[in-house]
């Protein structure tokens, strides 16, 4: 994920996940286990990643160039700045020039990697190497690197989403410490909440799921919902939590102002990646966000300090504060790749090796993707950081899991969530289920 501005192209890469078809079951290639080629002759790999910005590039050739000085008859051809659908093509076509390694924002396309065989199942390959999923990499990073048991992926460092804060705003309100559920929160936004004229002076927090980060998904977390039953249907209408989640937001909507004024007040405010952001601007004063607000509201000085906590729980589940959403970056072998014991030496370095997880992490500040990196001595952050350390420590932290068309049913269930929060649909109820039908239908069409 970049560190300046990772949703960027984590939202481009969301709006084409239902263009998806590109990887279709006609990617074939040879199974991990079936991988023929001599990791200790000299031999040159591909690897095209998609971090762009001057640093980031910097930070990608500083872990190779560790790999190969630790295996220097694997050369390593680095090709960044590579969108998911170039990536995709590539993955079908194959040919020398084609990747051999790949990684990706897109965690919502996890299902679709290992459905239609476009990427190796790397089970064969941790096994031979001796490597244990689930005592090496957070509880969450691992389930979102597999799919139906194809563990086509796996994690390459990872994001983590809690509250930001305005210190002095909390001051001034005699709020003294951040909310921990989310009775506390609606409070608390009520209270930082100054109104002027027909806007805002400052507004407590801004719900409307346009708002940045606040994403159904990224609200839903916090309610530990059950997205799929055991037949993989969706357990949108079943699932309590669900419902909770999208009365929350609404009620905090209407408490805040309503749907059109805080629209209105939406339209005046900054963008979400430069210096004018609103939670930078004080014009908002808690944000949801990942944990690379922290170095982007530092470096936008703002005029309070910034305070940094998990997102707020359920009054029932206070027991489970602490907890938050997760995604990522993953990092697969190409099924058509004819080196993949030479491509899993590379993968293994890059997301198993402790040190050079820790090195890549702080280099581009994300949160590290084993559970040895995130307690390693050697990791630098700011104090405010180990907040998202934790929620990716977390074993009560969720995400989003892998559907077989990508991330087409979280796009459903945004999309009346707009709809529920304009008051363009009015029965939550029947709304869950008509969504939940949608979804349904939408997975069967994709088998």
């Amino acid at each position: 994920m970049p560190e300046v501005a990772p949703s960027v192209a984590r939202k481009a890469a969301f709006a084409v996940t239902a263009s998806l078809a590109l990887l279709t079951t006609a990617c074939t290639g040879q199974s991990g286990s079936g991988a023929t080629d001599d990791a200790s002759k000299d031999t040159t790999i591909n690897f095209w990643h998609a971090w762009s910005a001057p640093n980031e590039v910097k930070a990608v050739k500083s872990l190779v160039a560790g790999f190969e000085k630790a295996h220097p008859n694997i050369h390593v051809n680095i090709v960044g700045n590579m969108t998911d659908d170039k990536i995709n093509q590539a993955l079908r076509s194959g040919g020398d020039q084609a990747p051999d390694v790949i990684s990706s924002f897109t965690t919502n396309n996890v299902g679709k990697f290992c459905s239609s065989g476009a990427l190796v199942d790397l089970n064969p390959f941790l096994k031979k190497s001796g490597i244990d999923p689930e005592t090496t990499f957070p509880k969450t990073m691992n389930e979102y690197t597999q799919f139906d048991g194809n563990r086509c992926t796996v994690p390459l460092l990872g994001d983590a989403y809690g509250l930001y804060y305005n210190k002095t705003a909390f001051e001034k309100a005699g709020i003294a410490a951040p909310p921990k559920t989310w009775s506390e929160f609606e409070a608390d936004a009520k209270k930082l909440t100054i109104t002027q004229g027909d806007g805002y002076k400052q507004l407590g927090f801004m719900p409307d799921y346009h708002g940045w980060e606040s994403t159904t998904e990224h609200y839903f977390a916090q309610f530990s919902p059950t997205y799929f039953d055991k037949n993989g249907k969706s357990a949108l209408a079943e699932d309590p939590a669900f419902e909770k989640g999208f009365t929350l937001q609404k009620r905090l909507v209407d408490e805040l102002g309503g749907f059109q004024k805080l629209e209105k007040f939406r339209a005046t405010l900054g963008d979400e990646w430069g210096p004018k952001h609103p939670f930078h601007t004080g014009q908002v004063a808690m944000q949801l966000d990942g944990e690379w607000r922290l170095g982007m509201a530092e470096q936008a000085k703002p005029g309070f300090e910034t305070g940094v906590a998990p997102l707020p729980v359920p009054d029932d589940q206070a027991d489970q504060y602490g907890k938050g959403y997760i995604t990522g970056t993953i990092a697969g072998i190409a099924a058509t790749s004819h080196k993949q014991n030479a491509a899993w030496e590379l993968v293994k370095y890059m997301t198993t090796d402790t040190d050079a997880v820790v090195g890549f992490a702080n280099d581009i500040h994300n949160v590290p993707s084993t559970l040895a990196a995130l307690k390693s001595p050697k990791l630098k952050y700011d104090p405010r950081f180990k907040t998202f350390l934790d929620i990716a420590a977390n074993p009560e932290s969720t995400t989003t899991p892998a559907s077989i068309n990508g991330g087409v049913y979280l796009v459903t269930i945004q999309q009346f969530g707009y709809d529920y929060e304009s008051g363009k649909a009015t029965d939550l109820k029947a709304g869950l289920k008509k969504t939940a039908a949608q979804i349904d239908t939408d997975i069967a069409q994709a088998k």
